[in-house]
């Protein structure tokens, strides 16, 4: 199976017997939790179904990898307002949409139209490529897949300015696992722009979730990508000055 980034998209394309987009880490609702924090920002749901939508076209499936809803525990007003449109217009965009649960999805499916497939945290299988939504371990059935992917981590990197620390960009990792266990990870950044994320090469940030916390993986020599497909180089060799990089904490 073909694994493509959609250029200027937080989004994969899958292309095998079926041709598939794949999304993660919506967080339907985040504009409510921020609003109780004092910032009052847009919802960006329609902007996320106008993507969805627009790429849906000549599309067997949409696959989402976790966090659909943002609220942990219960939901907001806003979930309970936009969720249930948004499936309702990508159920009219896919001819098939499926879920792979995430953290924040507790309750989901009280928002789903019933033919939404939901699987389990543990991950769906696609020929050789593994897909989950990173915070629980993957299941058996994952263990011999080629490539690897997952999401939770919002992964960022971190640029800095002539005052010091700089603003930050969503980025794709990719990750090879050490010669013996062979393949590689891909992460997926954060869907919903408003969205923050803890930056990759800042040192002392751990990443989340037993998927990237591997001891399998090579984290030294991930490959790092922001979303327009510039190519950064090695994750070790990307230190924002006066910060020195080493190796993740387990969270």
């Amino acid at each position: 199976m073909r694994i493509s980034p959609v250029p200027d998209k937080a989004m994969l394309l899958l292309s095998g017997e079926e041709q598939m987009v794949v999304v993660a880490d919506l967080h339907i609702g985040l504009e409510a939790h921020l609003s109780w924090k004092g910032f009052h920002i847009p919802s960006q749901t329609e902007k996320m179904e106008r993507e969805l939508i627009e790429a849906s076209t000549g599309k067997d499936a949409l696959i989402i990898l976790g966090d659909v809803k943002h609220r942990v525990p219960g939901s907001t007003r806003q979930e309970h307002r936009e969720i249930p449109l948004f499936f309702q217009r990508m159920v009219d965009a896919y001819p098939r949409v499926e879920v792979v649960r995430g953290n924040h999805d507790g309750g989901l499916e009280e928002f789903l139209p019933p033919d939404v497939i939901v699987h389990p945290a543990s991950g769906l299988r696609l020929d050789d490529v593994g897909l989950l939504h990173g915070h629980t371990l993957p299941s058996k059935r994952l263990d011999s897949c080629k490539t690897m992917v997952c999401a939770h981590n919002h992964s960022r990197m971190a640029f800095n300015s002539p005052q010091g620390s700089g603003p930050t960009e969503p980025c794709w990792l990719r990750i090879p696992y050490k010669p013996e266990a062979m393949g590689e990870l891909i992460v997926l950044p954060a869907f919903n722009p408003n969205l923050g994320g803890s930056p990759v090469n800042i040192e002392g940030e751990g990443f989340l979730g037993p998927v990237l916390n591997d001891p399998a993986l090579d984290i030294d020599n991930a490959l790092v990508y922001l979303l327009d497909g510039a190519a950064l180089g090695r994750l070790r060799d990307l230190v924002v000055p006066g910060r020195k990089y080493k190796k993740r904490k387990v969270l």
